[in-house]
Protein backbone atom coordinates (compact mmCIF):
# COMPACT_ATOMS: atom_id res chain seq x y z
CA UNK A 1 0.00 0.00 0.00
CA UNK A 2 1.56 3.42 -0.53
CA UNK A 3 2.05 5.74 2.38
CA UNK A 4 0.04 8.84 2.97
CA UNK A 5 2.85 10.91 1.49
CA UNK A 6 2.78 8.80 -1.83
CA UNK A 7 -0.79 8.15 -2.38
CA UNK A 8 -1.54 11.21 -5.30
CA UNK A 9 1.34 9.57 -7.31
CA UNK A 10 0.53 6.34 -6.87
CA UNK A 11 -2.67 7.36 -8.10
CA UNK A 12 -1.15 9.43 -10.85
CA UNK A 13 0.92 6.28 -11.77
CA UNK A 14 -2.65 4.32 -11.90
CA UNK A 15 -4.50 6.40 -13.97
CA UNK A 16 -1.89 6.99 -16.29
CA UNK A 17 -1.09 2.82 -16.63
CA UNK A 18 -4.53 2.16 -16.84
CA UNK A 19 -5.51 4.52 -19.46
CA UNK A 20 -1.97 3.65 -21.86
CA UNK A 21 -2.12 0.05 -21.12
CA UNK A 22 -5.50 0.49 -22.54
CA UNK A 23 -4.57 2.21 -25.62
CA UNK A 24 -1.95 0.21 -26.42
CA UNK A 25 -4.18 -2.76 -26.40
CA UNK A 26 -6.42 -0.98 -29.14
CA UNK A 27 -3.63 0.33 -30.88
CA UNK A 28 -1.57 -3.05 -31.25
CA UNK A 29 -5.11 -5.14 -31.77
CA UNK A 30 -5.41 -2.55 -34.54
CA UNK A 31 -1.83 -3.39 -35.94
CA UNK A 32 -2.36 -7.02 -35.33
CA UNK A 33 -5.49 -7.84 -36.73
CA UNK A 34 -6.30 -5.14 -39.55
CA UNK A 35 -5.90 -6.08 -43.34
CA UNK A 36 -2.30 -4.30 -44.34
CA UNK A 37 -4.21 -2.21 -47.45
CA UNK A 38 -6.34 -1.12 -44.71
CA UNK A 39 -3.51 0.22 -42.30
CA UNK A 40 -1.56 2.15 -45.33
CA UNK A 41 -5.28 3.70 -45.84
CA UNK A 42 -4.82 4.90 -42.02
CA UNK A 43 -1.66 6.75 -42.95
CA UNK A 44 0.01 3.92 -41.80
CA UNK A 45 2.95 3.94 -44.15
CA UNK A 46 5.26 1.45 -42.56
CA UNK A 47 2.84 -0.97 -43.00
CA UNK A 48 3.36 -1.06 -46.71
CA UNK A 49 7.13 -0.46 -46.77
CA UNK A 50 8.50 -2.90 -44.39
CA UNK A 51 6.35 -5.89 -45.11
CA UNK A 52 3.18 -7.65 -43.29
CA UNK A 53 5.39 -9.35 -40.16
CA UNK A 54 6.47 -5.37 -39.64
CA UNK A 55 3.18 -4.36 -38.02
CA UNK A 56 1.80 -7.55 -36.72
CA UNK A 57 5.02 -7.54 -34.86
CA UNK A 58 4.51 -3.79 -33.52
CA UNK A 59 1.03 -5.26 -32.78
CA UNK A 60 2.32 -7.81 -30.33
CA UNK A 61 5.04 -5.66 -29.24
CA UNK A 62 2.03 -3.25 -28.07
CA UNK A 63 -0.30 -5.41 -26.62
CA UNK A 64 2.69 -7.54 -24.77
CA UNK A 65 2.97 -3.55 -23.33
CA UNK A 66 -0.29 -2.66 -22.47
CA UNK A 67 -0.87 -5.90 -20.58
CA UNK A 68 2.49 -5.29 -18.76
CA UNK A 69 1.50 -1.54 -17.82
CA UNK A 70 -1.96 -2.84 -15.69
CA UNK A 71 -1.46 -6.55 -15.23
CA UNK A 72 1.71 -7.42 -12.99
CA UNK A 73 0.88 -4.60 -11.11
CA UNK A 74 -2.78 -5.39 -10.60
CA UNK A 75 -2.28 -8.72 -9.51
CA UNK A 76 0.41 -7.92 -7.41
CA UNK A 77 2.04 -10.76 -9.30
CA UNK A 78 5.82 -10.11 -10.31
CA UNK A 79 4.85 -6.21 -9.68
CA UNK A 80 8.62 -5.14 -11.46
CA UNK A 81 7.27 -6.44 -15.03
CA UNK A 82 4.95 -3.22 -14.75
CA UNK A 83 7.75 -0.32 -15.02
CA UNK A 84 10.17 -2.89 -17.16
CA UNK A 85 7.44 -2.28 -19.39
CA UNK A 86 6.55 1.24 -19.08
CA UNK A 87 10.57 1.53 -19.83
CA UNK A 88 10.27 -0.72 -22.89
CA UNK A 89 7.78 1.13 -24.33
CA UNK A 90 9.22 4.29 -23.75
CA UNK A 91 12.13 2.85 -26.23
CA UNK A 92 9.38 1.86 -28.68
CA UNK A 93 7.98 5.13 -28.85
CA UNK A 94 11.37 7.03 -28.66
CA UNK A 95 12.37 4.70 -31.64
CA UNK A 96 9.21 5.82 -33.69
CA UNK A 97 10.30 9.59 -33.00
CA UNK A 98 13.16 8.46 -35.13
CA UNK A 99 11.23 6.57 -38.12
CA UNK A 100 9.13 10.20 -37.63
CA UNK A 101 11.63 12.62 -37.88
CA UNK A 102 13.26 10.23 -40.76
CA UNK A 103 9.55 10.92 -42.60
CA UNK A 104 9.40 14.66 -41.49
CA UNK A 105 6.37 13.80 -39.90
CA UNK A 106 5.06 15.47 -36.88
CA UNK A 107 6.68 14.05 -33.81
CA UNK A 108 4.83 16.07 -30.84
CA UNK A 109 2.51 12.89 -29.59
CA UNK A 110 5.59 10.70 -30.20
CA UNK A 111 7.45 12.61 -27.78
CA UNK A 112 5.36 12.81 -25.34
CA UNK A 113 4.34 9.04 -25.61
CA UNK A 114 8.18 8.42 -24.63
CA UNK A 115 7.90 10.88 -21.67
CA UNK A 116 4.77 9.41 -20.00
CA UNK A 117 6.15 6.37 -20.55
CA UNK A 118 9.64 6.99 -18.62
CA UNK A 119 7.57 8.84 -16.01
CA UNK A 120 5.73 5.46 -15.65
CA UNK A 121 8.87 3.42 -15.19
CA UNK A 122 10.53 5.82 -12.94
CA UNK A 123 7.78 6.07 -10.77
CA UNK A 124 6.94 2.84 -10.63
CA UNK A 125 10.60 1.85 -10.12
CA UNK A 126 11.92 3.95 -7.73
CA UNK A 127 8.97 6.69 -6.45
CA UNK A 128 5.82 4.39 -5.75
CA UNK A 129 6.78 0.67 -6.43
CA UNK A 130 4.27 -1.82 -5.85
CA UNK A 131 5.54 -4.27 -3.36
CA UNK A 132 4.57 -8.31 -4.52
CA UNK A 133 1.88 -10.41 -3.16
CA UNK A 134 3.04 -11.87 0.27
CA UNK A 135 3.29 -15.81 0.04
Amino acid sequence: MATASRRPLHIVLWILQVALGLMMLMSGSMKLFTPIPDLVEKGMKFASEYGELFPRFLGVCLIAGGLGLILPAATRILPVLTPIAAAMLSLYFALAVGYHVQHSEPVGLTVGFTLIFAFIAFGRFKLAPIAPKSA
